[in-house]
């Protein structure tokens, strides 16, 4: 026995914000690119396909924002096509084929306007499309209903469906749209979802997020609760925009306080709470700095419901500041080198405003991926109880890591479109060389260590000793310092991670305060100016992009130049000031000291060569490298043995006892206020 049910509607912006317009409706005619320019060619083509390229087809149509009737409705001018084979409402015919029960879909339309045409198209994995079927209203109807059975059967490696619309001599009005299958019994009902969101002093950001889930009328049977996992001093329960949102959700909102345990132990509190309470059947993780698409947590959902087998269901991320720019679409960790990364055939900025879904080839082949971040990642309940939580690594690979435990038991991560949010971008933060460095380190080695396939990480250990001498050869002896400092607690063994959970970001900064390229400056004129005894050589700049024979040269050469004598004058004036862009190795390394400022723009710091710091930290480097080598399978072993303790829920209830037992806070309920 078979049930009908709804797996994707038509929507389109409520707020009728022009930047999103490109990732609800098309209004271009589809190009496709060509195939020097499609993915898999050389990175030269690649790197050509920009934004100039892109922008090549528009023809300068826009969509008014009065033509957006309601949630679902669209007004199409007299004349005019638009196509609705975009990133919210295409329908992604291949990740229903590949990971779930339904092979067959059914889109019904809803359409007025004597004369409009309606066409049904798919696309294959290379990005040709296909006509599929059509319709045209009679010019006796004013409103009709169009059912179109589709087949998933052809979607092996890729493609999608959907519809465009021409309206005819009188303006068309697109109703709604749905795509529903034939789904078993069992599965008729759809699951209910805990939100997990982690703070810390973004009360308004927060708050905004918590009523767009609450002001959903749609979603709300999907929520069993909202968790907010409060960490900071500044709580959302103070903001302007919590209250509303607080009455709007009633019982299904907690505030949970608790001490500063990073995105790991927000997240991980959140899912100890949804597994110990057993009422919901997904915990998805969400950042507190995110404005969310709610239909996107509909459609994890119930894709989640119909997968074959318990299924991660991540959201890609856009840019919040530059909202039809997408952040990659599917993460992998390469098993070499161990990085994440964006997969080989895809491309990690992409902005739909300049070319959308039908003129993209890449996008038409599906993405498989090994995990999905924790902006948006929606995860059975039996998952979380059969591989345990996240590990205590405070920030950074917590949720990568997750996803290669999860698809080593069995449990694959699908990055679903159609599922957003939209996020402060990667691009605008310096996380490589401030205090966050640290836990980059620590944590990467962690995660290899559990899941590398290689008997010592590949070549993790060589790529780390390289990326420690280039911070040295940059001036960058704080970041150098932090990145030793956690190899010597990887070293250390896996039990040190939850006691150390709240005490290391405290102690990382109060490290880093010794170091003047830690120590950031919000006004320049803080630092003396740029002075030099000598002007640069003829024909020199500050800055200069090598060739690949001259970086080699430049690398072989850098370790010698930080072992020459100071120029007296740079320790009392820098000798040069480098943008953010500007700041790399083969630039900084010339220098006994610099002014750079760092990629946020908001602060800038002096560099300062200091011969002895150096020759102490490259012995120690040497050294710290060597034996991580040599150790390498005895901590794999070590690591793995003890991976479900570290992870178990037995365990995080220890490393929350004291927000949990009367020595600090736990639910703030309004009386608590």
């Amino acid at each position: 026995m078979t049930t009908t049910r709804l797996l994707q509607r038509q929507i389109f912006p409520l707020d009728k914000d022009p930047d999103v317009f490109p990732l609800y409706v098309d209004l271009e005619e589809a190009r496709l690119d060509t195939d020097r320019y499609s993915v898999g060619g050389s990175k030269a083509a690649k790197d050509l396909n920009n934004a100039a390229i892109r922008q090549s087809i528009s023809t300068g149509r826009a969509l008014h924002p009065e033509q957006i009737l309601s949630r679902t409705a669209l007004q199409v001018p007299s004349g005019q096509s638009i196509s609705f084979g975009t990133y919210f409402n295409a329908f992604p015919a291949s990740y229903w084929r590949r990971w779930t029960v339904v092979d067959r879909v059914t889109l019904t339309v809803r359409l007025r306007g004597r004369g409009a045409m309606l066409t049904v198209y798919k696309s294959m994995a290379r990005g040709h499309s296909q006509r599929v079927d059509s319709v045209t209203v009679d010019q006796s109807e004013g409103v009709a209903t169009y059912s179109f059975d589709l087949t998933l059967a052809p979607f092996v490696d890729g493609g999608w469906y959907w519809y465009d619309v021409i309206a005819g001599d009188d303006e068309a009005v697109v109703e709604s749209a749905e795509w529903s299958a034939e789904v078993p019994d069992d599965r008729a009902q759809h699951g209910t979802t805990d939100i997990c969101i982690t703070t810390m002093n973004r009360p308004d950001f927060c708050a905004k997020l918590i009523g767009q889930l609450a002001d959903d009328e749609v979603l709300r049977p999907y929520l069993d609760s909202v968790l907010v996992m409060e960490q900071g001093s500044k709580p959302v329960t103070d903001s302007e925009f919590f209250p509303a949102a607080e009455k709007a959700l009633g019982e299904k909102l907690r505030v949970i306080v608790q001490g500063n345990l990073g995105g790991s132990g927000g997240y991980a509190r959140g899912q100890l709470e949804s597994v110990r309470k057993g009422t919901a059947d997904y915990a998805l993780m969400m950042d507190d700095d995110v404005v969310c698409e709610p239909e996107g947590i509909i459609r994890a959902v119930t894709f989640g419901d119909l997968a074959k087998r318990p299924t991660l269901v991540g959201g890609h991320m856009f840019n919040i500041y530059s909202r039809s720019r997408m952040h990659s679409f599917g993460e992998i960790v390469q098993p070499w080198r161990f990085w994440w990364q964006t997969r080989l055939d895809g491309y990690s900025d992409w902005d739909f405003g300049a070319r959308n879904l039908r003129s993209s080839r890449w996008l038409h082949k599906r993405a498989d991926v090994d995990f999905n971040g924790w902006f948006m990642c929606l995860i059975p309940r039996k998952v979380l109880e059969e591989i345990g939580l996240s590990l205590p690594l405070f920030i950074k690979w917590d949720d990568s890591e997750y996803g290669l435990r999860a698809k080593q038991a069995g449990y694959p991560t699908v990055t679903f479109p159609g599922a957003a949010v939209w996020h402060v971008p990667w691009s605008d933060k310096n996380d490589g060389v401030d205090w966050q460095a640290y836990f980059h380190q620590r944590n990467r080695f962690v995660a290899a260590l559990l899941h590398s396939p290689y008997e010592r990480g590949g070549r993790m250990v060589r790529e780390s000793f390289n990326h420690q001498v280039k911070h040295l050869a940059s001036l960058q002896y704080s970041t150098a310092e932090l990145r030793h400092r956690a190899l010597e607690d990887v070293l250390a063994g896996p039990h040190r991670l939850h006691e150390e959970l709240a005490t290391k970001l405290p102690e990382v900064n109060a490290f880093r305060k010794q170091f003047t390229d830690a120590q950031l400056h919000a006004d320049r004129d803080e630092l003396p100016e740029v002075r030099r005894r000598k002007p640069p050589k003829k024909g020199k700049s500050d800055i200069e992009i090598p060739s690949r024979i001259g970086s080699l040269i430049a690398a072989g050469l850098a370790p010698l130049r930080q072992l020459r004598p100071l120029r007296e004058m740079s320790r009392q004036h820098p000798e040069a000031e480098l943008t953010a862009l500007d700041a790399a190795w083969f630039n900084l390394v010339k220098y006994d000291s610099a002014v750079v400022s760092m990629n946020d723009g908001s602060s800038v710091a002096l560099y300062q060569r200091d011969p002895d710091r150096y020759k102490d930290l490259l012995k120690r480097t040497v050294d710290i490298h060597l034996r991580l080598h040599r150790e390498w399978p005895r901590l794999a072993a070590e690591y793995r043995a003890a991976l479900a303790e570290v992870t178990s829920p037995e365990q995080w209830e220890k490393t929350f006892e004291p927000w949990t037992s009367g020595e600090g806070h736990d639910d703030v309920s309004p009386s608590a206020r």
